[in-house]
């Protein structure tokens, strides 16, 4: 069952239990792994959501996100070379609007991916909205501030977090995490969105042939729909 937004003023602390920073610490050190394969290539990665503020539970994906536009052979070479198996890859559009990415996925919980083509800004600071560090501050431990899918504000502390609703708080949301107003109100509609009429899935969601490059998928999808074609210019 998805998680629902909360629609409440609320602030609460959070203390982990020693099983909860043992988890942490299992999913920080499989990111690293998947980061450092992909570094050695020159490749500068992130990894986002609650690996990167802490607040995990055993339903956590590790997402790891190269944010600039790669050659998929490179990534996908970096990947081989560190015998990280690949179980799927696929092209997802999350709106006519959004950058194409390629998701590469790993397993059922664990995916890198990256866009085909420049993210707008509010595109690129949802990362940033949802917390994200990148492998230096993954090997340091650094946890950071992010929004959860309740949409609440996530922020460590030394026992765990505190956690507070952003609705009504979107101003003070975008200066605490560094990001634009307009990518905290986005967010939010997506959400509390998604919360009244369930999930809203994607635009596109096509899993690629096996002998096919995501830069092939990417040409066909655009010579047959005219939106692909208007998102690449």
């Amino acid at each position: 069952m998805a998680t629902k937004p909360k629609k409440y003023a609320d602030y609460k602390e959070v203390a982990y239990s020693s099983r909860h920073w043992a988890l942490l610490g299992e999913y920080r050190e499989k990111a690293t792994q998947i980061m450092t394969a992909l570094e050695a290539f020159r490749l500068q990665t992130l990894v986002h959501g609650s690996i990167a503020r802490g607040d995990v539970n055993k339903n956590s994906d590790i997402d790891v996100f190269i944010a600039n536009p790669q050659s998929s052979f490179l990534v996908e070479t970096a990947l081989e070379k560190a015998r990280t198996p690949i179980n799927a890859r696929l092209l997802v559009q999350a709106t006519p609007t959004y950058a194409m990415k390629a998701y590469i996925e790993i397993d059922a919980k664990t995916s890198v991916s990256f866009p085909l083509m420049r993210m707008r800004r509010v595109e690129r600071e949802f990362y940033t909205f949802g917390g994200e560090i990148n492998l230096n501050q993954l090997k340091a431990g650094t946890r950071v501030a992010g929004v959860d899918k309740r949409l609440m504000l996530i922020e460590p502390t030394e026992k765990g977090h505190m956690e507070s609703n952003i609705v009504g708080r979107e101003e003070l949301t975008a200066k605490i995490l560094g990001v634009s107003a307009e990518t905290v109100r986005d967010r939010a509609r997506a959400l509390l969105k998604r919360d009244e009429v369930g999930r809203t899935g994607v635009f596109i969601k096509k899993e690629l042939a096996p002998d096919e490059t995501f830069e092939m998928a990417l040409k066909k999808l655009a010579d047959l729909n005219p939106a692909v074609r208007r998102r690449m210019k």
